[in-house]
């Protein structure tokens, strides 16, 4: 299984969803902090798809 790079508008959305589960567990914003874990995991999935299948 060859790893690719992902698309830089994925690379990105990945990364601030990342970073606003990380805000939201961190600072008390109204639906960040609810979903803090479940955004925070999509990032990651989200950045983890974009390397595993080309053209993603």
């Amino acid at each position: 299984m060859k790893a690719s790079a992902p698309k830089t508008i994925v690379w990105i959305l990945g990364l601030i969803i990342g970073i606003l589960g990380l805000v939201g567990h961190f600072v008390d914003i109204q639906y960040i902090t609810e979903y803090s874990f479940w955004l925070l995991a999509g990032g990651f999935v989200l950045l983890a798809l974009g390397t595993t299948f080309k053209g993603f």
